[in-house]
């Protein structure tokens, strides 16, 4: 069946709750405990989906993946790190079902990410993964996505990405 992408509504934190828990125990499963390994509150989810644009991917009724697309910089990233841009946006929560990954899931969520930021509008995606094999830093980089920093932000380290949707005016790079 195909996957289809769309907004989460209200009636879907539950599944992306638990999708998401079972990411964060397959990550504990195979990389050990990090900070990774907490499962996820429906509240949490629930907050999202009322703040930001939370993207889930579908395969019939079942979510398989989902993203979420905030204004608000988290509190690991560093704008010193990217390029200068007026309007971006953050890409949090990023999760496929396990035993779904390696499909094209992840992907197509990036995809239709990039499109919603477009239409925003937004100058760019920027993100935060592990530095370590728990992270998902190869997959961003093979979707498309330039590292542009290495951090540890509280003892753990950070692979900075960003998508650029508009080009910068001269002279608004970040750091190297």
């Amino acid at each position: 069946m195909a996957i289809a992408i769309d907004t989460a509504t209200l009636d879907d934190a539950a599944a992306i709750a638990a999708l998401q828990t079972r990411v964060a125990d397959e990550l504990t499963r195979r990389h050990g405990a990090g900070h990774w390994s907490a499962p996820v509150a429906v509240q949490s989810v629930v907050h999202g989906i009322s703040s930001s644009a939370v993207l889930v991917a579908r395969d019939g009724e079942v979510i398989v993946g989902t993203l979420r697309l905030v204004t608000k910089k988290p509190w690991a990233i560093d704008p010193a790190y990217f390029v200068t841009v007026r309007r971006p946006l953050y890409l949090l929560s990023m999760a496929v079902e396990p035993a779904r990954q390696r499909m094209g899931i992840g992907r197509q969520l990036l995809n239709e990410a990039r499109i919603v930021g477009q239409g925003w509008p937004a100058d760019a995606i920027r993100l935060d993964a592990y530095d370590s094999d728990a992270g998902a830093g190869p997959f961003y980089a093979k979707c498309g996505y330039r590292e542009v920093g290495r951090v540890t932000y509280r003892s753990v380290p950070l692979k900075y990405f960003e998508l650029l949707l508009s080009q910068p005016s001269s002279g608004e790079a970040g750091r190297p």
